[in-house]
């Protein structure tokens, strides 16, 4: 019986940047969680609804009133012309 060993692959395009990788199945076995997480967080709809419940967000809101308050009289003086 041969024994077969493989190790991490790196795959680079053909100006030899490291564009992905080849893992042992034990290797994924311990990152899958990590990388099925990974592609929920980042999905398109995922951000949008992160986006939508910012306005529940008590921390958020707090923040954004502070920096609306902060930048108020450089707005005015910006975009409201003096008459």
């Amino acid at each position: 019986m041969t024994s077969i060993t493989l190790k991490r692959q790196i795959i680079t395009d053909d100006l030899g940047n490291p564009v992905g990788v080849v893992l042992p199945l034990d290797e994924y076995a311990r990152v899958k969680e990590i990388l099925d997480d990974d592609i929920t967080e980042n999905s398109e709809s995922a951000k949008i609804k992160q986006m939508m419940g910012a306005v529940e967000d008590p921390l958020f809101m707090a923040d954004l009133e502070e920096s609306m308050s902060a930048f108020a009289n450089t707005d005015a003086e910006w975009w409201e012309p003096k008459t």
